[in-house]
């Protein structure tokens, strides 16, 4: 099956038996007719009907190597800088639709499966059929244009596992047998983002500290349909809601996320893409360069939702007659400063590209990796630029349904901005709320700070990339050789 439609997408998800379970209760009944999970599933059914659009196609897809059939563009390996262009061009598109509030929108997945797929050969050295695996795997994702959730973060309380003497007391997910089908597994996982949205979950947790001889029982990697026995899934509140009006962000870009429990799952030894060795969760890891082509689709997506908020900051600005205020344009001139720096960075990154030791392409990582430095502070600072010129007038903010009651006349009258009428600008500051006050805008702001880890975990990848090129070092010590001579 080539590139699936949005109403594909809904009918794979409203089929699922997975058990869901949201505020103590059971999910029952179709999940794109559940408010939890509603406006994301249709949101995310219209990014998929944008792969068959006739204007977009071309750009949205390429030729599947298998059959020739049309597949999403972000599941291509890149073997050129042109690659590279291409996918931008796609998932740019698809940010520019959800305006970059979908952390985990499809091509983000995609793109993760993709990376593991360029760096299989390294699982030779453990397993030829593990390679496979990884390959046979990427490709049934390509060709299916499955919708991928992923598990990565254990309970805080695993933690402890590698002080325990038996591993039968930690908590920490693993590998509690194998048998002639596959490996049992047994744990827990946190922060699957969309997992109950999703197709399949891949599972690739850090292995436990605790030293191993021989195989390491909490090292795997396997990827597996929501659906398999002895998997559920736990929701957090939502923050959805139905009126586009009245929560315009949440409506329509709610993604929930889920913990997911593996009691004792049976995962088939054709979807285990590695087990036991402790090594090669770090190997394949790191020799994919799954944070640079990962930070190659998050700047798309960081892009998008820097030019939304700008926009709402100019609108609100506009409407308030402030935007040609002193305060009001060093602010503004901030955000597209940020903006500015991280066009160019995705420029910078293609234009620096170096091909890997396997003949594909990977963007140059430092310009990446400094995206994903600033964009985590400069979100933040967009959006308390937002809450200071908003001010007392984000926080009286009437509803819909004021407006069709008898005292919208009113309204009508008294809510009306410098050049918008009172309907517009009420649905402006519900926006502004939304970001700078509410649940949803809450979750954004902690997501972001944390996308790619903590501020060190971060600064460490670009500073250790940075160590490693010795130019600098060079330039200034031939200057210092120069000096008295």
């Amino acid at each position: 099956m080539p590139v699936k439609s949005g109403k594909q997408y809904i009918e794979r998800i409203d089929a699922q038996t997975v058990p869901c379970w949201y505020k103590g209760e059971l999910v029952t009944g179709k999940r794109s007719e559940h408010f939890a999970f509603a406006g994301l599933m249709e949101t995310q059914a219209k990014l998929y009907d944008l792969q068959s659009d006739p204007h977009l196609i071309d750009t949205m897809t390429y030729a599947s190597p298998a059959d020739g059939k049309p597949v999403g563009m972000s599941f291509l390996p890149p073997t050129s800088v042109d690659d590279l262009r291409r996918r931008r061009e796609a998932m740019n598109i698809w940010s520019g639709t959800h305006h970059g509030f979908l952390g985990r929108s499809p091509d983000y997945m995609n793109t993760a499966i993709m990376a593991f797929y360029t760096g299989a050969d390294i699982l030779e050295e453990v397993s030829p059929q593990y390679a496979e695996n990884l390959r046979n795997y990427y490709a049934y994702c390509r060709d299916n244009d499955i919708t991928l959730s992923h598990a990565f973060i254990q309970p805080h309380a695993s933690k402890i596992s590698g002080q325990l003497d038996a591993i039968e007391d930690a908590i920490a997910a693993k590998v509690v047998d194998r048998t002639e089908e596959g490996l049992i597994i047994n744990g827990a996982f946190m922060m699957a983002t969309q997992a109950a949205t999703s197709d399949e979950i891949l599972v690739y947790p850090s292995p436990s500290p605790a030293p191993f001889e021989d195989e390491n029982p909490f090292a795997f990697a396997f990827a597996v349909p929501n659906d398999l026995p002895g998997i559920s899934l736990i929701c957090r509140d939502t923050y959805a809601a139905e009126s586009n009006f009245n929560y315009p962000l949440s409506s329509r870009y709610e993604e929930m996320d889920n913990i997911v429990i593996f009691d004792h799952v049976l995962v088939p030894h054709e979807r285990i893409f590695f087990a036991g060795n402790e090594e090669m969760s770090g190997r394949l890891f790191s020799g994919s360069h799954f944070h640079i082509h990962a930070g190659h689709q998050v700047i798309c997506r960081y892009i998008a939702k820097t030019e939304f908020v700008l926009g709402t900051i100019q609108l609100l600005a506009d409407t308030l007659d402030q935007a040609a205020e002193t305060h009001v344009v060093e602010k503004t001139a901030r955000v597209l400063t940020g903006l500015e720096t991280l066009k160019a960075l995705a420029l910078a990154a293609e234009s620096g590209a170096i091909t890997d030791e396997r003949g594909f392409i990977i963007p140059a990582p430092k310009p990446l990796m400094a995206a994903n430095l600033l964009f985590p502070k400069l979100y933040p600072e967009m959006i308390e630029i937002l809450q200071l010129l908003g001010s007392s007038g984000v926080i009286m903010v009437p509803q819909e349904e004021e407006f069709r009651s008898d005292i919208a006349p009113h309204l009508n009258t008294y809510l009306k901005g410098t050049d918008m009428v009172s309907q517009e600008r009420t649905a402006l500051f519900r926006l502004i709320w939304e970001l700078g006050a509410g649940s949803f805008g809450g979750r954004q702001t902690q997501f972001e700070r944390f996308f790619f880890g903590n501020t060190i975990t971060v600064s460490n990848r670009l500073y250790s990339a940075g160590s490693a090129d010795q130019s600098y070092r060079q330039l200034v010590r031939n200057f210092i050789a120069k000096t008295g001579k």
